[in-house]
């Protein structure tokens, strides 16, 4: 089975992703504008469905704004007539990703294959040529972590480097297919990297990674957090170098307890299943944002665009490294903020601030008969800054109550409710609440999408409220 690889794409991309990473804002935007009317011709040339949705007239240099937006219901609808390859069909490719040993396997001997976990209610099925592949190892390799010149000379293969991957295994989610394409790839690396499941016992997990005694620990920030409480207590017990966490929404107090807990800094990453390798934090801790080969536009619940630093409603997406499927003006649910400044560490990329899909706002009777809206930040930021808790499923049950799901046990489970009981009662008589009924659901595991992902703060519909 032949991985999806070419060599002499890596090595062409690489050696521009260096380029553009030395070089000017300008040589940024255009790296843009030409990626961007290649894919137009080729959406326009091979796509059925984009020859109906772009306007009459449209070509390779009409500007982006004047194109359409797109959702991921009104692609996968039209899969077939979106790729541009015809052979891929959408029936063929959900038998493929409905089978576990088929994981990473190249589809047609050209395309990687993976799926979304449709936690935005609709899945989604992406496919990557051997040249998309290229743009994401090439950005993963030479951005992703801050350069250490002296321990790649003392170890320029990274022989001495062992990766534990902790996420969802069972599906062809795009970190797994990533990772076991890399390893396929790469002999040392397959014989340094682990991937564990989080669907394991957190006892059965820790002690696997005790085992293995990774140097570097990839997973989502809620895994970390756990394992970071893990390692509070003593039953974890590894020294990784670093840990690279994406996925989820990393906040300030959950970097801190991480770092803190597992002894080594935290880098963070912001990708989708739309494209892998959006940005890397650089060593002044500020995502950058790989706009040589991506396009995110912040808009406004009507997809209007909002000015450079303003939170936007969403973002639409362009993927100029995939010609296969094209993405234009795509609408991702994350909520991601576009800095105008320039960062201090002199990258041309620009800064981002990222949101990523949010949890439910809770809607609860107020003091006063009327309706207090709590927002899912505040309530995450009470629970992890004034309880000290970092896994939790708040989830609400009525307009007076609210079910709190910890998956710790015992005396230490009892503390951290209450500590969180205490917090959240708190908060709701600042913020106007009628009594507060918390009911406590101790030792139960965080539910979780499949991809593995957690749901930290669910909402209810309340009969007789919107």
């Amino acid at each position: 089975m032949s991985a999806v690889f070419d060599l002499l794409r890596l090595s062409t991309v690489s050696l521009d992703v260096a380029a553009a990473h030395r070089g000017a804002a300008q040589g940024i935007a255009q790296r843009q504008q030409r990626r961007l009317a290649q894919l137009l011709d080729v959406a326009l040339r091979d796509s059925r469905l984009y020859q109906e949705l772009l306007l009459p007239g449209c070509s390779a240099r009409t500007p982006l704004q004047q194109l359409p937006v797109v959702t991921r219901g009104q692609l996968m609808e039209r899969f077939d007539d979106w790729v541009t390859d015809p052979r891929l069909k959408l029936d063929e490719l959900r038998v493929l990703t409905a089978d576990p040993e088929r994981i990473a396997e190249p589809w047609l001997g050209r395309y990687m294959v993976w799926e979304s976990s449709g936690t935005s209610g609709q899945p989604g099925m992406f496919v990557q040529d051997a040249q998309a592949m290229a743009v994401y190892d090439a950005l993963e390799a030479l951005r992703r972590s801050a350069p250490r010149p002296l321990a790649h000379w003392m170890d320029p293969l990274q022989l001495a480097e062992r990766h534990a991957f902790v996420g969802a295994t069972g599906g062809h989610f795009a970190s797994l297919v990533s990772l076991r394409r890399l390893c396929g790839i790469n002999p040392w690396l397959a014989a340094s990297t682990r991937s564990f499941s989080i669907q394991a016992p957190t006892a059965e997990l820790v002690q696997s990674l005790n085992d293995f005694a990774p140097s570097v620990l990839i997973t989502y920030p809620t895994v970390a957090a756990l394992l970071a409480d893990e390692a509070c207590a003593g039953r974890l017990r590894i020294a990784p170098r670093e840990v690279w966490t994406g996925g989820e929404t990393l906040g300030p107090a959950v970097r801190a307890h991480i770092e803190r807990s597992l002894g080594c800094p935290l880098r963070n990453s912001y990708g989708a299943s739309e494209f892998l390798a959006m940005g890397w934090e650089c060593q002044h801790g500020h995502m950058h944002l790989n706009a040589d080969w991506v396009i995110l536009e912040p808009v406004d619940e009507r997809y209007r665009p909002v000015p450079p630093g303003e939170p936007p409603y969403a973002v639409l997406l362009t993927n100029l490294a995939n010609t296969v499927q094209p993405l234009i003006r795509y609408a991702l649910g994350d909520h991601v903020t576009v800095h105008a400044e320039p960062c201090t560490c002199g990258s041309p990329l620009p800064v981002i601030t990222v949101r990523g899909r949010q949890d439910d706002p809770l809607h609860m009777a107020g003091r006063d008969g009327g309706t207090v809206t709590l927002l899912p930040l505040a309530l995450t930021t009470v629970l992890e800054d004034d309880a000290g808790v970092f896994d939790f499923h708040l989830r609400q049950l009525d307009d007076h109550s609210l079910a709190l799901r910890l998956p710790l046990h015992g005396e230490e489970g009892r503390a951290a409710m209450a500590r969180c009981r205490t917090a959240l009662k708190a908060f709701a008589v600042a913020q106007g609440l009628a009594p507060l009924r918390i009911k406590a659901e101790l030792g139960q595991p965080v539910p979780r999408g499949r991809s593995g992902k957690a749901c930290r703060i669910v909402a209810c519909t309340v009969p007789g409220r919107s």
